[in-house]
């Protein structure tokens, strides 16, 4: 997810220059042939909840009290955003708040005394990347560490946009670094997310997508978030699905897997109310049209941006702490939690 609406005012993401033919075009035996891949090719162990994760950003939005969202919508599992690079090799909330000692872990502790827990992204639109400040993919798994280590994760998000998304050399890096991750921590639920087209992960998506397979990486959710298309057709909704339906195809072409397996290695996190282009709304109608995919494919998340943004806006409220559609208090996140896995 891109962190304010006035950075995540962009065109369509741009294309970056492909990889080394080696990787891109890694055949399909040679994927699913790992023994990592192969293992992945069952759905991982259903976590209640853990599917549905709506984000929130503690840091800005006026942020809600996770328990009393809890309390309201039924939802478990949150992804709190973002981690970001220090400047350095090195990780904390917004790239400035510890990863322990402070506000951030307290919330995280009342969610977990409420009986709920946790994702934790790394990334977004903007702010310095740890992909990009780590000098290699041990170096960045090392950074990746310390925060599963700080709360003793379950799941992992690393959300990848922007320049970390567009530079061929740190996808690499991201992916070997996921890896090592994985192999360190069995049991670590990951996702990558990142942005599409209204057709599905652009040249760009594709590549990493390619890179993971390559690698031998077993990831459990490829996520695509389906909005600031820049022009569509349809519904929202329907752009989702053509979005989910292209991502599915991407996935089953790199990693060798059956239509049941690719739909349960991808995952969605939209946006709710007016995003970022103009003219451009998903409704809670389109929710419900992505509920049903979900529901259907049994896909591996279904998320959005953002918690902060799930009510009306009220005289001079910022539109990062409101949906700007009229709805009643968390009528999207009502929506998310009713999807199980």
């Amino acid at each position: 997810m891109r962190k304010t609406i006035g950075v995540r005012l962009t065109a369509p993401l741009l294309a970056a220059t492909l990889g080394p033919a080696a990787l891109l075009l890694a055949p399909v035996a040679s994927a699913a042939a790992d023994p990592a891949v192969a293992a992945a090719d069952t759905a991982v162990a259903a976590v209640p909840g853990m599917a549905a994760a709506p984000y929130e950003y503690l840091g800005w939005g006026n942020p809600q009290k996770p328990t009393d969202v809890m309390k309201a919508t039924g939802v478990k599992w949150f992804t709190l955003a973002f981690i970001l690079s220090d400047g350095g090799c090195n990780p904390k909330w917004d790239g400035s708040r510890p990863l322990t000692g402070g506000s951030d872990e307290a919330a995280i502790k009342s969610i977990r005394a409420a009986g709920g827990d946790v994702v934790v992204s790394v990334g977004g639109w903007s702010g310095n990347k740890l992909g990009e400040k780590c000098s290699s993919a041990s170096a960045l798994a090392g950074a990746y560490q310390k925060v599963i280590d700080a709360y003793k994760l379950k799941a992992f998000d690393i959300d990848i946009e922007d320049t970390e998304f567009s530079n061929a050399t740190v996808r690499q890096r991201v992916v070997d670094a996921l890896k090592i991750v994985k192999t360190r921590n069995p049991g670590l639920v990951t996702y990558i997310t990142m942005g599409t087209t209204p057709t599905g992960p652009d040249a760009t998506g594709k590549d990493l997508i390619k890179r993971g397979a390559a690698a031998g990486l077993a990831n459990d959710g490829w996520v695509v978030m389906p909005f600031d298309f820049g022009g569509h057709s349809g519904t929202m909704g329907q752009a989702s699905v053509g979005a989910m339906e292209g991502l599915k195809a991407a996935v089953k072409s790199a990693y060798g897997y059956s239509d049941d397996a690719a739909y349960r290695h991808i995952g969605v996190s939209s946006m709710n109310g007016k995003t970022d282009e103009a003219g451009e709304t998903v409704t809670t109608a389109d929710f419900r049209t992505l509920l049903g995919y979900a529901q259907q494919h049994h896909i591996a998340r279904f998320a959005f941006w953002s918690v902060n943004r799930d009510r009306a806006c009220g005289s001079g409220t910022d539109a990062d702490a409101c949906s700007g559609v009229a709805q009643s208090p968390y009528e999207f996140t009502r929506i998310v939690v009713q999807y199980q896995g």
